[in-house]
């Protein structure tokens, strides 16, 4: 455990030195805080405008960065050949691995953290009230940003980072439509088709349990078995995502 926390640190340091980080989230701040001005220009929308544009900057900048963060995780390493350091100390691979998925879920902890409050920072000055489905709705954005980071780096111990970031948006975009390809498939009548998408409805991740913005927004309040729910079901498929993403690292043949 110790082990795992040490890297975790490293790694979370290793992040605060790069600076296309602090660009992303300079840029999903400036979205924020452009929210006032295209609040103002609606009528008596004002606060839903901010509210809407301030959560989906976070959550589309999040996504950003826990997939640039994550695709790098192994190729960084052997680009610099430190790689074979690591595996030469009596560190088991799985330990390094969790450690560096550690130091990136603090990385987007404090970078949603950041914009987060920046965001209730621009709803206070625009006079907006605040109300804890915000709060909620916030975290199950950090939550499906740590399910997404897991992917990308299962996909990272044994893909390149273009395939890797290819394929971890890919997931993102098809993980909020599952629902979709679940009802679509059933309707079809090609049984190879149908099979597919029930496939993917399956065994990808169902994003769509982490999207509570629209009811942050109007205001709807949102229960806490729901919550649990969807914490639940976040942290046991990210696990087996870790899981996997360990075991292909394990065998993976570095010489």
């Amino acid at each position: 455990m110790k082990r795992i926390i040490v890297i975790a640190l490293n790694t979370f340091k290793e992040n605060l030195r790069d600076k296309i980080l602090y660009n992303l989230v300079f840029f999903g701040l400036m979205l924020i805080g452009s929210s006032v001005l295209l609040g103002s220009l609606t009528m008596g929308e004002q606060a839903k405008i901010m509210k809407d544009l301030g959560l989906a900057s976070i959550n589309l900048f999040g996504v950003l960065i826990a997939i640039f963060v994550g695709i790098g995780l192994v190729s960084k390493e052997i680009e610099k050949r430190t790689i074979y350091t690591i595996i030469a100390k009596p560190i088991p691979r799985y330990q390094f691995l969790l450690g560096r998925y550690s130091g990136l879920g603090l990385t987007l902890f404090v970078n949603t953290a950041i914009m987060a409050v920046g965001f209730v920072l621009v709803l206070l000055l625009a006079g907006v009230g605040l109300d804890m489905g915000l709060t909620k709705a916030i975290g199950l954005i950090f939550l499906e940003l740590l399910l997404i980071v897991a992917v990308a780096v299962m996909l990272s111990t044994f893909t390149t980072p273009t395939l890797s970031a290819t394929f971890t948006l890919a997931i993102y975009v098809i993980g909020h439509l599952t629902g979709d390809l679940k009802a679509l498939g059933d309707k079809l009548e090609n049984p190879l088709v149908s099979g597919l998408l029930n496939v993917l409805y399956y065994a990808l991740p169902d994003l769509s349990y982490f999207n509570i913005k629209s009811e942050a927004v109007h205001g709807i309040p949102v229960a806490w078995s729901y919550l649990l729910m969807a914490v639940t079901y976040g942290v046991t498929y990210a696990a087996f995502v870790m899981v996997a993403a360990c075991m292909i690292f394990q065998r993976r043949d570095f010489k």
